[in-house]
């Protein structure tokens, strides 16, 4: 019979070669990859700190660009306002895309109370065109923009510019079939126009004022047309 000793010590040895075997199967795949390994530990390194980086960065730019939209809130306040232009066209141009959006619509609020419709008209129709802006965003900016062109712009292309907006699933259906509406009057067809106002007028989601404005012009082009 075997010792249990021998036995013993032969089980220790085994596990010795099968713990050598291990270190030394360790130590090739080190040699082998060993540098994949540490390149691939100081990727993560680096990532995790541009990651915070970009985060500490992006807070400071926000948190700068917040301040001069406030600063622009207080010279407006004071009177002065063209300083307060002058901010708002830097955050406009320097700020994050949030704060760039507002600085856009205030500056063509500005210039639409200084009677500059055309400078307006431009500044809401960039913002409409800019494919980095909030889809709401943009569909008001195309609202505002056909409302201070009526007079100015091509009243057919004013039509197929508010198209997308009048669909019944738009939320701007109402503001851009009055636009349409508007637009075939300059173009003589009164009979458009009178369909366009109907559907205003008959919509219970549409404003009230949309939907005032809406009835008094059907007295104008006259009853609807029916089919």
């Amino acid at each position: 019979m075997t010792d249990k000793h021998d036995d013993a010590a032969t089980d220790l040895l085994i596990k010795e070669v099968d713990e050598d075997l291990r270190q030394e199967q360790l130590d090739k795949l080190w040699r082998k990859h060993g540098g994949l390994l540490s390149v691939g530990a100081v990727a993560v390194v680096l990532a995790v700190a541009a990651f915070q980086g970009w985060n500490a960065w992006d807070l400071k730019q926000r948190q700068a660009s917040s301040l001069r939209h406030a600063e622009a809130g207080i010279l407006f306040e004071q009177g002065k306002k063209d300083e307060a232009t002058e901010v708002l066209g830097k955050l406009q141009a320097e700020g994050t895309k949030g704060y760039r959006v507002l600085a856009a619509l205030r500056l063509a609020d500005l210039r639409q109370q200084q009677g500059d419709f055309a400078g307006a008209a431009t500044l809401y129709q960039n913002l409409a065109s800019d494919s980095s802006v909030d889809r709401v965003y943009r569909d008001m900016a195309s609202i505002r923009a056909a409302y201070l062109t009526l007079d100015s712009a091509d009243p057919a292309a004013v039509d197929k510019a508010m198209e997308p907006l009048a669909v019944e699933s738009s939320s701007w259906r109402h503001s851009a079939r009055e636009i349409q509406a508007l637009s075939a009057l300059r173009r003589g067809d009164a009979a458009r126009a009178a369909d366009l106002f109907a559907k205003i007028a008959e919509d219970a989601a549409a404003p009230q004022g949309v939907r005032t404005r809406a009835s008094e012009m059907m007295a104008v082009t006259g009853p609807r047309a029916r089919s």
